[in-house]
């Protein structure tokens, strides 16, 4: 469609990552939906079917985004594809958590490159034709104990706060270019990931945020979905903390 952004959102199949690839289609942006090359194709259509996105609104990329050549690869191949990317969503994550006493470095490894090393991967390639291009929407999915820390979480909580800081910096080379680099800092989320923990985790959980529930997959995709609009070109370098009040800076 003529004019038509293009967004690219990582970890696309997961709970938050399928909500902002919903709505980023739902506000007409042509979404090219980043999965693990270890995803195939049925699972593509399983997720096609669940999220009743227009199927021509949107395409799979099946990528490690913890390689740094393929991510080059394949993204100068997707630029060359769609003419100009517009929007870029760094969503993908994982977890390994155990205490640090207990944790190994492969625990600590395979967090750090998913989770902070893909964002280099992933912008890279994109960050230099945004700006030559005068516009660009980049948006980091954190997390609140990227804000606060969390006990069995060093790990994770060091990739979540080391994708604020990179996001900062960015956001300076990239605002006279027209492109900004913002921050999306979600507390707990209701994915199916964590609706199928024990009610008495959950109730736990709940307790602990001063709304007393949790946030869900939509509520994050919406404020993704503003910062990527045209409405948000004056904000850079921001973290839009989702966390029900669970941490206020």
């Amino acid at each position: 469609m003529e004019n038509q952004q293009t967004a690219i959102v990582t970890g696309a199949f997961g709970g938050i990552g399928t909500a902002i690839a919903k709505q980023l289609a739902n506000a007409n942006y042509f979404v090219i939906a980043v999965a693990s090359e270890r995803r195939s194709q049925a699972d593509y259509d399983a997720w096609l079917n669940q999220t009743q996105i227009n199927p021509n609104q949107v395409k799979a990329l099946f990528l490690d985004v913890t390689n740094v050549q393929a991510c080059e690869t394949q993204l100068t191949e997707v630029i060359v594809e769609r003419g100009r990317i517009d929007v870029l969503v760094n969503n993908a994550g994982i977890t390994r958590d155990t205490s640090f006493k207990k944790m190994s470095h492969t625990q600590w490894s395979e967090v750090i490159n998913t989770n902070l090393n893909a964002l280099f991967n992933m912008t890279h390639p994109l960050f230099a034709h945004m700006c030559a291009n005068k516009y660009g929407r980049i948006i980091n999915i954190s997390s609140v104990n990227g804000q606060k820390g969390q006990f069995g979480q060093a790990n994770y909580a060091a990739a979540k706060a080391g994708m604020i800081g990179f996001s900062k910096s960015l956001a300076y080379e990239g605002a006279r270019a027209g492109v900004t680099v913002n921050v999306v800092a979600p507390g707990y989320t209701e994915t199916p990931m964590v609706a199928a923990m024990r009610q008495d985790v959950l109730d736990n959980i709940k307790a602990q945020v001063p709304m007393q529930r949790l946030a869900s997959p939509d509520e994050v995709a919406h404020a993704v979905v503003y910062l990527a609009s045209e409405k948000a070109a004056y904000i850079t370098g921001e973290t839009l903390a989702l966390n029900g009040g669970l941490y206020m800076n």
